[in-house]
């Protein structure tokens, strides 16, 4: 018997994906954000998560959701909208080869041909949060149209989803929980918007 096929839940956060900037500035939760003058608005680049396995009820969702919520509040003002997280199904085939391979079939069928997709993986690249923000900022200012950063299950990535990475990243050297991962993205994706703003929460 084959292999439940994984599913997909959809979160929207923060400003519908594709909204019109010339619309007024939008208001989150009371909080105005500011929209650069006309002449300094920059292209919205979307950014979204890609995580195999769901996040439950509790404390690590509830950090997850604030930083997330902070990012989308501040974000689209320096031309970064964050849009979504894609939390699929972990697969349920018989060997972990199967199951990395499946996860990233459904990675790769959601993918538009030019996001750039961007891994968690320990074979990735240590950046501390100035060059994180860095690397960040130079795709937005590549014009690009969204960037997806895609967290593995237990069984880790297929390799195959390197050949189609545009960069990969690693948090440090020791082995996360899946739900810590998604609080250090979280919140690095929030400190970067920070550090291009010039806001005080990043203190070196």
């Amino acid at each position: 018997m084959g292999a439940k096929p994984a599913t997909v839940c959809r979160q929207g956060i923060g400003a519908k994906a594709g909204r019109d900037m010339r619309r007024p500035t939008p208001v989150f939760s009371g909080y105005r954000v500011a929209l650069q003058p006309e002449w300094k608005r920059l292209k919205v680049m979307q950014i979204g998560i890609f995580a195999v396995g769901r996040l439950k009820s509790g404390p690590e969702k509830e950090l997850v959701a604030r930083y997330l919520d902070r990012l989308a509040k501040m974000g689209r003002a320096h031309g970064i909208e964050f849009t979504r997280v894609n939390e699929v199904s972990e697969s349920r085939a018989s060997n972990a080869d199967t199951r990395k391979r499946e996860e990233a079939d459904v990675l790769l069928r959601s993918l538009a041909p030019d996001t750039v997709l961007i891994l968690l993986d320990e074979h990735g690249k240590s950046h501390d949060s100035e060059s994180f923000a860095e690397a960040i900022g130079k795709i937005r200012d590549a014009g690009k149209r969204e960037i997806i950063f895609a967290i593995g299950g237990a069984d880790g990535l297929d390799p195959s989803l390197r050949d189609r990475a545009n960069m990969t990243v690693n948090f440090g050297a020791m082995t996360w929980p899946h739900q810590i991962v998604r609080i250090l993205l979280a919140e690095q994706l929030y400190r970067a918007v920070t550090l291009m703003a010039g806001h005080p929460y990043h203190r070196a």
